[in-house]
């Protein structure tokens, strides 16, 4: 029996519950991985809602980016062999003690990388990485905007537009998340709450930004777009204000800029490995590593799920299974 975090009914992050179930059985081609951390992500406070583009049909265990030690394979798993530290991700299933994967849903973590590291940094890192290089097509010398740039995707891109050679100016709702920002390279900061957003743009950048990377949507979104340059590209990521913006096609005109979407499955192939490798010997070299706002026992998931919920995390929230009763 292993312990895991369920979702029995659509609903608030309260709704979740630990329980104890049967570990799950494995299949020709996977891999039983023994969890030793689990990232929170927005669309996984989306599905717990029903909310989310995708649904899942309740009970199931929630959480989809995790870190572990395989503890268990079967034939078709490829080299992957009990022992092995991986970390992986999956629609739903990580916030528990076991869970079961194909072998190719996971990587190997590099050596002098712990658990939580790994764990907190596949997703926004990759979805950072990923926006910047190959959608936001930023070089070394561009200036970006990141939006919710406390956040992880945003704490990501700050990071990692800082590591390409970019300007950076960072939006935020609070002082501690800007602070964040600053010390992961961050040269402009701007909160959001504390007066007009494009006239703080404006100021901070004359002559407009080449990109912005939104994760946030809402509100935030139209200045933002306002305030890149002509030919800037403007790339919606996610939309963790809950508000999809609708935004006056005459400004992509006018302005001649682009707006793009980012998904992994648009990606070029051969761009998309570049960029994994690149991403990929960062980590491993230490260039780059996620911020970890939080860490909460399995018990306190609701609260986590709660913090990432109401926008108040600080980089990546955590929950912690390396304890076992």
């Amino acid at each position: 029996m292993i312990r895991a975090a369920v979702c029995p009914e659509y609903g608030p992050p309260e709704v979740v519950r630990i329980e104890e179930q049967a570990s799950p059985p494995l299949e020709d081609g996977q891999v039983r991985v023994r969890v030793s951390a689990a990232a929170v992500n927005y669309p996984d406070v989306l599905l717990v809602a029903g909310q989310y583009q995708i649904s899942v049909p309740p009970p199931f265990v929630v959480g989809s980016e995790f870190a572990g030690v395989v503890v268990e394979v079967t034939g078709g798993a490829g080299d992957l062999a009990s022992g092995d530290r991986v970390t992986g991700t999956q629609m739903f299933g990580a916030f528990a003690e076991e869970i079961v994967v194909a072998a190719q849903a996971v990587a190997r973590i590099p050596g002098g990388v712990d658990a939580r590291t790994a764990a907190a940094f596949g997703v926004a890192h990759r979805t950072a990485y990923h926006a910047l290089r190959s959608v936001a097509r930023l070089h070394a010398g561009d200036s970006v905007i990141v939006l919710g740039a406390g956040g992880g995707v945003g704490l990501a891109a700050v990071q990692l537009g800082t590591a390409l050679g970019a300007d950076v100016t960072a939006v935020a709702s609070s002082a501690e998340k800007l602070d964040a920002a600053a010390s992961y390279g961050a040269k402009q900061l701007i909160n959001h709450r504390s007066g007009d957003l494009r006239s703080a743009l404006r100021d901070a950048l004359p002559d407009g930004a080449n990109a912005v990377i939104d994760p946030v949507g809402g509100e935030l979104s139209e200045p933002a777009l306002r305030s890149l340059r002509r030919g800037g590209r403007f790339v919606t990521i996610g939309y963790a204000s809950g508000v999809i913006p609708r935004i006056p096609l005459n400004l992509v005109l006018v302005k001649g800029v682009q707006v793009l979407g980012f998904q992994f499955q648009d990606l070029v192939p051969d761009e998309f490995a570049r960029n994994e490798a690149e991403l990929g010997e960062m980590l491993a070299k230490g260039r780059v590593a996620p911020h970890i706002g939080a860490v909460y026992p399995l018990t306190e998931c609701s609260r986590a799920l709660r913090e990432v919920a109401d926008g108040k995390a600080i980089g990546k929230v955590l929950i912690d299974l390396s304890a076992r009763p």
